[in-house]
């Protein structure tokens, strides 16, 4: 008689909340995670190949990202400049420090539900880790968001932004949103391998917060905005990179905001990357 027969039809999902994880599960999990980041040369070569491939015969290559950003970022800034009654020279700076950190937040976001799916031949005939494919997700964004920045830095010199020491707090913020989207890429990717409707959900719920999220606005333009936007987790984690890049100190709030969303984030990934990570070659 089968197990799900025996526990009068429970789903197996709801089998493993009833009885737990074995260690062992918790163990081969971790085990997958650190050999994923043991195999990082491979999934470096294996995101560089990636973006090589997007651009293939093009002559300016991946700056074309830059360029297509670069134009993105001026056309809305004139427009919502003067939409919005902004003095350019402060709200241009912000617009681009905005858009290039959203364009990192979101593509991790997005692409991170794809990081199996798109990777099913290699997980079916490679013996490696299934997380080098999130590690692989996460290196790409990083890749394309090196080219970006200098569209930031470009508009902050040309308009004369104090770029002062709170610089320095960007690489540590850097590192916080990395720890999130590698869980977001392992949990969104196990979960999209197996349901296919999950990445376009996602995008389209991506898509609205990029509205919401004080991107192409500034927070003081919401009146009453202290609850939409403490709940939007999207705006601590673009604020914590893009007031040092302007210039301003950290925020404690957005920081602690992050963090403890990287702290549930991971809870919920183990357990389900531990339960369910030996089933993503069957479901791609």
């Amino acid at each position: 008689m089968s197990t799900t027969a025996n526990h009068g039809g429970e789903s197996p999902l709801l089998l493993q909340f009833r009885h737990g994880l074995r260690r062992d599960q918790f163990d081969n999990a971790i085990r997958d995670i650190r050999g994923g980041w043991a195999r990082r040369e491979l999934w470096m070569t294996l995101a560089f190949q990636d973006i090589r491939r997007r651009y293939r015969r093009s002559k300016l290559g991946p700056f074309w990202i830059t360029i297509s950003m670069g134009i993105m970022v001026m056309a809305l800034g004139l427009l919502y400049g003067q939409i919005f009654r902004q003095n350019i020279h402060d709200y241009l700076p912000f617009l681009a420090a905005g858009f290039v950190i959203w364009g990192l937040v979101s593509t991790m976001i997005t692409d991170g539900c794809q990081a199996f799916i798109d990777s099913d031949g290699m997980i079916r005939q490679l013996n490696a880790p299934v997380s080098i494919y999130a590690y692989k997700s996460i290196w790409s964004n990083l890749i394309i968001f090196a080219h970006n920045i200098w569209i930031f830095f470009g508009v902050a010199l040309w308009f004369g932004v104090d770029l002062n020491w709170n610089l320095l707090w960007v690489a540590p913020a850097l590192v916080v949103l990395v720890a999130n989207g590698l869980w977001i890429s392992l949990f969104f990717g196990l979960l999209s391998a197996r349901f296919r409707d999950v990445p376009l959900i996602i995008g389209s719920v991506v898509q609205v917060f990029f509205f919401i999220t004080p991107v192409i606005w500034r927070p003081e333009m919401l009146p009453d905005r202290a609850l939409l936007l403490d709940l939007n987790p999207f705006y601590h984690m673009v604020e914590i990179v893009r007031a040092p890049m302007l210039g301003q100190p950290a925020n404690l709030e957005h920081w602690l905001a992050v963090i403890a969303i990287g702290v549930v984030g991971w809870a919920v990934t183990l357990f389900f990357y531990s339960a369910y990570r030996w089933r993503i070659a069957y479901w791609v």
